[in-house]
């Protein structure tokens, strides 16, 4: 240990003027030096930034190994195999179509019955339209009606019960229009008839001393009622005749009887009030009191009557109130049982409550429209030989061009300009594409062009097929699990809109496949296990029920089917939708190996610590299994702030050092404190080899465990062409003391290449300071920072970053990020007191 720290204190001093050799080496290098090494000397500002795609799906590194956009034979060929597959219906389409003018005069050349099933088909279409909705009544409505009528009598009972029992006295004595009269009286004028009758003089007008000014104003009031004036002599009258043949116990009873009868009319007058104050004024009079109790049993009666009678008959809706109105006055002018007292009472509260009952009934409705559609015979076209099927110039129609394309005189054949339209079309939805994955999903390669054209060309084999489902929720699930919510999106989007152009499909089920694909391509890329997307799958199997029962119901209210054969439709349409998810759930873990794909799902499964090669990895190499865990939570922190793919630096980081397990304790942190295994090879040169070995030992790990190319990358790159500073000084040192030593940089430098990412850079500056910041005990923030900008300058200035995209500001982020995660990792504790836990 000596040794290094000898050689420890000489590698400040040497430090810069190593950098300064290398830099003046690798300037005569440059003009034999490739392509690409001439581009990573260019100046920071000068290198491109790396733009971080979305987390998830497939990989967002930008590399100058992969190419950006497909080539352009991919192009055409996706133009070609898309327009072929897709564009069917333009490769025998009739020049002689209806609405053309036929250029010659066409002769039947047979007898021939051909049936039109185009005609056929829009007759029994309008026959399902036009028929008429079948109306039932609705017995909710009817109870809801029939309950607010009884509620009305049921008040008007408890008033007319308040007011009393009515004649309240003898209609012998009295009228029941003089009980009426008498019993309604102001205060005062009662009191006025009463002295009247005790002074037996009708003509006396006698002025009530206790309301002189009611008296005159009730007076000014009816001055000019004949009425008034007729009942008030009547009543004088009636009660005079009485007082002169009754005893005076009798006329004082009758004059008790109508005090109280008065009394409990004022009562109900004062309940009435408050009603009319509630409201329902319309429905409330005083006449209603003023009715016997047979005439009320009858109008209670015959209320009921109406009432039912005319929901029985059924109230359309969308019928006038005018006219309803109308039907209740007659209705209630037919039925005896209403007396003419209470007619205008029975035909407010009808009209008031009375409402449509009729609603339609689905069932029956389509069954009649079904039946309707049945009833039409099939079009038949008849011609015989001879006859003319058009004359030249004349406008085609379709009964014509029934019998013309039966004797093959449409001249079918390929539609050549629609072709090229439809070439167009696809041409423009690849560029869509294409312009959604750079926004969206830069960096995609060939093979990932090429899978999104064998996903998208499935769908319309499937139509060609003649399979009874779409595999738009397979291609939503696997497009928007590999490359992400948007390019998913766009795809199926796309595709669900091209497809009625070039082939004949159904709509409604066609509209439902691409609901369930959207939304899978919406979610499939937020998720982070195998059974988060089968649950997906039930959602998307679902939505495609759901859509295809609202559709189906939108595009006609006279299906022609009734509502079970709908639901087991619809119930279908479910399954389907469930069983493509399925098939894409089966169908992903074998594309992710054949196009060497990373989504979300597989980098969560590559970073469970279970996996055999982690496993082996904290059992073989402990000490630097620990030193993983410690640059993962730097990486993903670091890689978080700046909006890197958060999974891939947290997995690579996991397998990026897997090659030290060639050689476990030729690296210091496996050796827990034992002796040194170089000091006792004592050649760094070898020293050397052993260290750089970790990274071809961890590639063939890599590819013998078939991780993705995007993990594997990791492993080179977090090193990339760093010096390896210990053994190259102590050489150094050795052919000072000897002079036939050579001593050569490249010799101790790893082989390569530079980070090519923003994730695998960041994965080397992690690496870089994960040992110096565990060195750290008593450090304080400035000192812990002073010290990770020390390093992250040097990997800047010897150029490893490169080709990174990695910026001088992100350094600054970066740095700040390292020492805040140490500071976390490494919190001051309490200290204890000796004893605190007791001592035996």
């Amino acid at each position: 240990m000596n040794r290094f720290q000898s050689i420890t204190r000489q590698i400040e001093r040497l430090r810069s003027q190593t950098r300064h050799s290398s830099s003046r080496e690798r300037t005569v290098e440059a003009g034999n030096s490739s392509p690409s090494r001439n581009r990573s000397r260019r100046s920071p500002e000068e290198q491109p930034k790396a733009k971080a795609g979305p987390t998830g799906g497939s990989s967002n590194l930008k590399t100058k190994r992969s190419p950006q956009v497909g080539s352009p034979l991919l192009l055409v060929v996706a133009v070609v195999s898309l327009t072929g597959v897709m564009g069917v219906r333009f490769y025998n389409q009739p020049k002689l179509s209806v609405g053309r003018q036929a250029p010659e005069t066409f002769v039947a050349p047979l007898d021939a019955s051909i049936p039109d099933e185009k005609t056929t088909e829009e007759k029994r279409r309008a026959a399902q339209i036009g028929e008429v909705s079948v109306l039932v009544i609705d017995p909710t409505i009817d109870r809801d009606i029939l309950q607010k009528i009884r509620a009305v009598i049921e008040q008007v009972d408890r008033l007319r019960k308040v007011a009393g029992p009515f004649p309240y006295a003898n209609t012998g004595i009295l009228s029941t229009d003089t009980q009426i009269y008498i019993r309604s009286l102001p205060e005062w004028q009662w009191r006025e008839l009463l002295d009247r009758v005790e002074q037996s003089s009708i003509a006396n007008n006698l002025v009530n001393p206790e309301a002189p000014e009611a008296k005159k104003s009730a007076t000014e009031k009816f001055a000019g009622d004949v009425e008034f004036e007729r009942l008030r002599q009547q009543a004088d009258l009636q009660l005079d005749r009485y007082r002169m043949r009754a005893s005076e116990e009798a006329f004082t009873a009758v004059i008790s009887k109508i005090s109280d009868a008065r009394r409990d009319y004022a009562k109900a007058l004062n309940l009435l009030s408050e009603q009319q104050t509630a409201g329902e004024e319309e429905l409330y009079d005083r006449e209603i009191l003023n009715v016997s109790d047979t005439v009320w049993l009858r109008t209670q009666s015959g209320l009921r009557s109406v009432a039912r009678e005319m929901l029985a008959q059924g109230i359309a809706p969308g019928l006038p109130d005018d006219i309803l109105r109308q039907a209740v006055s007659l209705h209630i002018q037919d039925v005896d049982e209403v007396p003419l007292q209470t007619q205008g009472f029975a035909h407010r509260v009808l009209t008031e409550f009375l409402k449509p009952n009729l609603i339609k009934d689905p069932v029956a409705t389509r069954r009649r429209a079904e039946l309707a559609a049945q009833k039409v015979e099939p079009v038949i076209v008849n011609v015989k030989k001879g006859d003319v099927i058009v004359t030249a110039g004349e406008t085609i129609t379709q009964r014509q061009f029934v019998a013309l394309d039966y004797f093959g005189k449409s001249e079918r054949g390929v539609n050549w300009k629609g072709l090229m339209g439809f070439v167009c079309l696809v041409g423009g939805a690849i560029g869509i594409v294409l312009l959604v994955q750079r926004r969206f999903r830069p960096g995609l390669r060939r093979r990932d062009y090429l899978l999104l054209l064998l996903l998208t060309v499935s769908t319309p084999l499937l139509v060609l097929l003649k399979m009874p489902a779409t595999s738009l929720p397979a291609v939503g699930l696997l497009t928007g699990s590999f490359y992400g919510s948007a390019v998913g999106v766009t795809v199926v989007g796309l595709l669900s809109a091209i497809l009625p152009v070039g082939m004949e499909i159904e709509m409604i089920p066609l509209v439902a496949s691409a609901a369930g694909g959207i939304l899978g391509s919406l979610l499939a890329g937020q998720l982070r296990s195998r059974e988060e997307l089968a649950l997906l799958g039930g959602g998307v199997g679902l939505t495609q029920g759901v859509i295809y029962l609202v559709v189906t119901l939108m595009v006609s209210s006279t299906a022609s089917a009734i509502w079970y054969v709908l639901l087991g439709d619809v119930a279908l349409q479910s399954l389907e939708g469930l069983a493509w998810s399925i098939v894409a759930l089966g169908l992903s873990p074998y594309l992710e190996h054949v196009f060497d794909l990373i989504t979300p799902i597989r980098l969560a499964e590559l970073a469970n610590p279970n996996r055999p090669l982690l496993k082996r990895l904290a059992t073989e190499a402990p000490g630097t299994f620990q030193h993983t865990m410690f640059v993962a939570t730097l990486a993903e922190a670091a890689a978080g702030a700046l909006g890197c793919n958060v999974e891939l630096v947290r997995t690579g980081t996991l397998y990026h050092d897997i090659g030290k397990m060639h050689d476990p304790l030729g690296f210091i942190e496996n050796q827990m404190g034992g002796p040194n295994k170089h000091d006792a090879i004592d050649d760094p040169w070898k020293s050397a080899g052993i260290i750089k070995k970790h990274v071809s030992e961890g590639l063939a790990m890599a590819r013998k465990c078939r991780l993705p190319k995007a993990i594997q990358a990791f492993i080179p790159e977090h090193q990339g062409q760093m010096l390896i500073a210990y053994f190259y000084y102590q050489a150094q040192q050795r052919a000072k003391e000897n002079g036939d030593l050579i001593v050569r940089e490249e010799d101790f430098r790893y082989d390569g290449p530079r980070p090519q990412s923003r994730e695998t850079g960041i994965v080397m500056l992690a690496d870089s300071c994960e040992a110096a910041l565990r060195s750290l005990k008593d450090a304080t923030h400035e000192e812990a920072l002073q010290m990770v900008n020390k390093i992250l300058r040097a990997r800047w200035q010897d150029n490893q970053l490169a080709d990174s995209g990695l910026t001088r500001e992100d350094m600054g982020k970066i740095a700040e990020i390292f020492v805040r995660v140490w500071e976390q990792v490494n919190h001051k504790r309490i200290a204890y007191p000796k004893g605190v836990f007791g001592s035996r």
